[in-house]
């Protein structure tokens, strides 16, 4: 990668939001605010645009790219298959944070579908994202905007911790509202599948369209056992560094202790030990930095990307999180910090 310097853009101003569409449709990556998380984009329709964004990103091409569009027609227009229950999906959460995985349109390159032969698409709700889209006019290519398996970024500082240098610009528009990516849903004729939990939760799908299964995301349209149909499917994902772990409350201070005899096998120095907490009932163990957040799981959802770099900003090498309560409404936040606390392969 080159060693530009990426641009720091005012989503608020009319100038930067034409800044940021003419790097686009020279080819170039802007990482965009949208509800949800910042995405790092690329024009859609660009296969060399689009291959800059798995550079950046180190990220593998096994993994699909969500489409945005402005609008439900021009999302339409990408799909070789448009049944009248995506028609209802996009009438009931679009704009919004459900990405819909349908058959692809012969114009979608295979460096957006890892070859593989749906397409994932949404229509987002961030102002921001919304003007550039509809000034554009050309959808966009958008996963998240960092480092592959990297924890996901809320806001552009988030971004250019990870990709200042390796990126053309970052459209500034403050912290993301959802902090949690979006819903993917895979539509066919088997039926409706969740591939993603997200920012809607389950239980609002099934209020529309009835029963949704859930399953392996393996693109159902493609040969290929290799082919994911949705992002987010990597065991080890949303990452922070350092040694990680899921307890309940009363477990925190012996996970601790089993967390700091590992991590001294490989340092020089007793590690930094870090705990993220949910809710008020655990007490705060000792010699530890502790964050706590919100039982609720809206509130949690919004800022738990945050609390993840913040720990990893004051350097914490072991990392004890509490477990989050059972529910739908934690479903996206449990799938989260369990691949977080996966093991790298």
């Amino acid at each position: 990668m080159s060693t530009r310097k990426t641009e720091r853009l005012d989503g608020s101003i009319a100038a930067d939001v034409e800044r940021a569409a003419r790097l686009l449709r020279a080819g170039g990556l802007v990482a965009i605010p949208t509800e949800t998380v910042y995405g790092l984009a690329a024009l859609a329709l660009d296969p060399l645009a689009v291959r800059g964004i798995y550079a950046a990103k180190g990220r593998p091409s096994s993994n699909p790219l969500i489409v945005h569009t402005h609008d439900l027609e021009s999302a339409r227009a990408l799909t070789s298959w448009w049944p009248p229950l995506a028609s209802a999906l996009a009438g009931a959460f679009w704009p919004g944070p459900l990405s819909l995985v349908l058959p692809r349109a012969e114009t979608i390159p295979d460096e957006v579908t890892a070859g593989g032969q749906t397409v994932a698409l949404r229509v987002p709700d961030h102002p921001v994202a919304r003007a550039l889209l509809k000034q554009l006019g050309a959808p966009l290519a958008a996963p998240s905007a960092n480092r592959s398996e990297h924890v996901s970024p809320t806001t552009a500082e988030h971004v250019l911790a990870d990709l200042d240098g390796r990126i053309d610009a970052v459209l500034d528009g403050g912290q993301c509202g959802f902090g949690i990516e979006s819903t993917v849903l895979q539509l066919d004729r088997a039926g409706p599948r969740l591939l993603r939990a997200g920012a809607i939760p389950r239980d609002r799908l099934e209020a529309l369209i009835g029963p949704v299964a859930l399953g392996a995301a393996q693109d159902r349209f493609s040969k290929s056992v290799l082919v994911s149909a949705s992002p987010g499917q990597h065991q080890r994902h949303y990452a922070p560094a350092g040694l990680l772990r899921l307890c309940v409350g009363p477990e925190v201070p012996s996970v601790l202790c089993d967390l700091s005899a590992i991590a001294q096998e490989t340092l020089a120095e007793p590690p930094k030990l870090g705990v993220l907490l949910c809710g008020d009932e655990t007490p705060e163990p000792a010699g530890a930095l502790v964050l706590r957040l919100p039982g609720d799981a809206v509130v949690y959802a919004r800022f738990l990307y945050s609390a993840l770099r913040a720990l990893e900003d004051a350097e914490c090498s072991a990392i004890a999180i509490e477990e989050v309560p059972v529910g739908v409404a934690w479903d996206a936040i449990r799938d989260r910090l369990t691949r977080a606390a996966a093991q790298p392969s």
